[in-house]
């Protein structure tokens, strides 16, 4: 099939790229900048590819892309930029999601996130949970990105909506916030508190997207979890990995709640303080619960990797970045 990227030179749309490519599909990205394009995708040994030069919150840009091709996946997104970010955000689901439909592609492929069905009324994140309003600029605009999803999905039309948990994983142009938290985490210390996260490999949420590219299928909701690890455990591993000690600190939701509430204030202040510790991010930490991917597994046949190999990955690439030291990384520097 000839299939519309948006998100490309992101973390996770330069392994959908990759991924939907070794699959044999023909590819049209859209992006902002043929540089970063180039920089991002040739170490994945896939540049040049054909591209549309524009903004997805650019009507005519989209219909530029999705023109000629047979299905669409949008994994772009700007996690930054306030207003700005909503705006283009939620112009960017609607542009491919319409254009797409009006075009008769089937599949059109959101990526959407868990986050906006947190917190979930049970003691597992499903598919199905209900839309929950984020307080950030970025959650409300991944919000009503799902919201016009599922309206579409209602009303029968052939949208697939794929949920990441917390995406890790090798060759993070970035950094995302993700690796930007393991990348603290080992410099510094892990936080003993409730919660954990619900790691996913990004090659394996890749892997999703691009099965999810089926002609046919109708509305469909995949979960991308991963594994569920209680911050503890992820210490355990990361320290047989690197075989050295890792620190620990305690860390009490309240405190935790009082940082985040600091770490908003300074963002506000000075909007290049890009420090992860949000209050809704502590909310994350905290209260995260396991998700439930096994129609996922059922229906697309597309495995987890285990904690242990994608934070073994993480790390080796952080380390290769240098966005580790040696004696961060201990024997995994060898």
């Amino acid at each position: 099939m000839r299939i519309a990227l948006t998100g490309a030179t992101g973390f996770l749309g330069s392994h959908v790229a990759a991924t939907l490519q070794r699959a044999g599909h023909e590819l049209v990205l859209l992006v902002r900048d043929l540089e970063k394009a180039e920089r991002v995708l040739r170490p994945h040994g896939i540049w040049p590819l054909p591209t549309v030069v524009g903004d997805m919150s650019d009507r005519s840009a989209v219909a530029q892309l999705l023109d000629g091709c047979d299905a669409a996946v949008h994994t772009a997104a700007l996690l930054y930029g306030g207003e700005e970010a909503l705006r283009a955000n939620v112009a960017g689901v609607h542009n491919v999601i319409d254009l797409g439909l009006d075009l008769g592609l089937d599949p059109i492929v959101y990526i959407s996130t868990i986050a906006a069905m947190f917190p979930p009324p049970g003691d597992v994140i499903t598919v199905n949970d209900p839309i929950v309003d984020m307080d950030t600029m970025y959650g409300r605009s991944k919000s009503e990105g799902e919201r016009y999803a599922r309206d579409k999905q209602a009303e029968g039309q052939s949208v697939v909506t794929v949920y990441p948990g917390a995406i890790n994983g090798p060759m993070d142009p970035g950094p995302t916030e993700g690796t930007k938290g393991l990348r603290d985490r080992l410099r510094y210390a892990w936080v003993k508190t409730s919660g954990g996260l619900p790691l996913v490999d990004v090659r394996d949420v890749a892997a999703i997207a691009a099965a999810a590219c089926r002609p046919g299928q109708g509305p469909k909701r995949y979960m991308a979890g991963g594994n569920f690890l209680p911050w503890m455990l992820e210490a355990d591993i990361c320290e047989e990995l690197t075989g050295r000690k890792i620190v620990r600190v305690p860390g009490p939701r309240i405190l935790l709640r009082a940082v985040g509430r600091s770490v908003d204030l300074l963002q506000w202040l000075v909007p290049s303080f890009d420090y992860p510790l949000t209050r809704e991010a502590v909310e994350f930490v905290t209260k995260m619960v396991p998700c439930d991917s096994s129609a996922t597994l059922d229906e697309l046949g597309v495995g987890f990797r285990s904690p242990e190999e994608t934070l073994r990955d993480s790390i080796l690439w952080l380390y290769e970045a240098g966005e580790l030291e040696a004696k961060h990384v201990g024997k995994l520097a060898d």
